[in-house]
């Protein structure tokens, strides 16, 4: 243990990395738990859609959204979300899939939904780009 405290003093700035980094990954892992609401994978979202019929909610940008989506999703950039909440209302009862092009935005709108007393509410994981690396389809908005 006196070995461990003695590398700790003697390398103050990479001690301080380690900590800082472990820190970020516990948080990375934890963070939609802390916020009230599931990550979910791309396999899981289409069986939340087919089995529970989950809303899909795309809060990219208008370009990005019509450069690409899932079928049936509703569009509210997340600019936009908490002016556009009462839309959503209907849904309510429902499993709520939120996307965006890697997961942060999506988050941030998950944390909103939540705030608005959404209880289904499920991130994305990785978005629409882990969306298309598992080669499910996107529809182009013309």
């Amino acid at each position: 243990m006196e070995q461990y405290l003695n590398f700790a003093m003697n390398h103050m700035y990479l001690t301080l990395a380690f900590v800082v980094l472990t820190a970020m990954l516990i948080y990375s892992f934890f963070s939609n738990k802390l916020r009230g609401f599931n990550g979910t994978a791309p396999a899981e979202a289409i069986r939340l859609i087919n089995r529970d019929n989950a809303v899909v909610l795309d809060v990219r940008e208008e370009n990005e959204f019509h450069s690409g989506h899932i079928v049936n999703a509703i569009h509210i950039p997340l600019s936009f979300l908490k002016s556009r909440i009462s839309e959503l209302e209907k849904h309510k009862d429902k499993p709520i899939i939120v996307g965006c092009r890697s997961g942060q935005r999506s988050a941030t709108a998950c944390g909103i939904l939540k705030k608005h007393g959404f209880e289904k509410v499920f991130n994305l994981n990785g978005g629409v780009t882990a969306w298309q690396q598992d080669s499910l389809p996107l529809v182009k908005k013309k």
